[in-house]
């Protein structure tokens, strides 16, 4: 019926119950559920802007770890912590 991670099984068994209630009901009717747990886009130009704001942010924080490593092994090495 669903694959075994709950993101994907819960929205199957409560359309499964809420089915199987409207029947017991008499009921015509029937409720259907989907997931969809990820933002889906479509426009290209969306996809582009927010690869290029990843891509930026990582970029600024790549080059702010080699110096805070460096200032750090600096600090133990005055303070002799060997």
């Amino acid at each position: 019926m669903c694959s075994a991670e709950p993101i994907n099984c819960f929205p199957v068994l409560v359309n499964i119950l809420s089915n199987t209630f409207l029947r017991l009901f008499n009921s015509t009717a029937r409720i259907r559920v989907w997931s969809e747990p990820f933002y889906n886009t479509q426009s290209p130009e969306l996809k582009s802007d927010i690869f290029f704001i990843c891509l930026t942010y990582m970029l600024i924080l790549a080059a702010g770890l080699p110096p805070h490593f460096a200032v750090s092994s600096m600090e133990d090495y005055k303070v002799k912590s060997m």
